[in-house]
């Protein structure tokens, strides 16, 4: 009676014993099934757990197939799994890609964003070289020469006629009119106006000569004044 009570408290340690052992290894193998998954979609080796399972219920997504493997009075067939059958593909190659692709794009952002800056910064030196008329001085003092030139020899051509050469002083005043609105239109600054001041030299320039054209005219009527009046 002794022993059949024994019997029965080593059973039902045993039967204790069992669930507890069971329940500690399945997290080991639930992480292996894990891990091998997590390997096969990164860079590991492709394969998956348990073989069977996929390759009854996700072939296509496993590329899992069956082969017979000689092992003497263990052989039968086993599941291998070739990536090439598989209708998925690994995700770290596109990973791969997308961190490269977008790389180039921040690269690519990068060089717009410096050549922008770089346009910002020529365009606000080139506001402030508008904002004010570096070179109106070098051609002043000649410019008020060739006016006081003009002026006093067309009063001298029309007194000398007796306004018989009205119509001659008169086209030459327009044209002179015309020439010095356009040098007051160079020397202007301010939003809208601003010339650089390389342009603005080359314009005097091409300002000058056509005022020296101007002298030479109201010269040559002087000059018809003095010996037909």
């Amino acid at each position: 009676m002794r022993i059949k009570h024994i019997a029965i408290l080593f059973a039902g340690a045993a039967l204790l014993a069992m669930p507890m052992t069971s329940y500690a290894k399945t997290p080991k193998i639930r992480d292996q099934e894990k891990e091998k998954q997590w390997r096969s979609m990164e860079n590991g080796p492709w394969e998956f757990a348990p073989g069977w399972y996929y390759y009854f219920l996700h072939k296509n997504y496993s590329g899992a197939y069956k082969k017979w493997q000689w092992r003497g009075f263990k052989s039968g067939y086993v599941v291998k799994f070739d990536e090439n059958k598989s209708n998925v593909k690994r995700i770290m190659p596109v990973r791969v890609t997308a961190e490269e692709t977008q790389r180039q794009k921040l690269s690519q952002v990068e060089k717009e964003r410096a050549h922008i800056e770089e346009l910002y910064k020529e365009e606000v030196a080139r506001e402030a070289d508008r904002a004010v008329d570096l070179t109106y001085a070098s051609y002043k003092d000649d410019f008020n020469r060739m006016q006081d030139c003009i002026t006093d020899g067309l009063l001298y051509c029309l007194q000398k006629s007796d306004g018989k050469l009205k119509y001659q002083v008169d086209e030459l005043s327009r044209q002179n009119e015309v020439l010095c609105a356009d040098i007051a239109y160079i020397h202007k600054t301010g939003a809208g106006y601003g010339l650089e001041n390389a342009k603005r030299r080359q314009a005097y320039e091409e300002a000058k000569e056509k005022m020296g054209e101007l002298v030479s005219r109201t010269a040559h009527l002087c000059a018809v004044a003095a010996t037909h009046y």
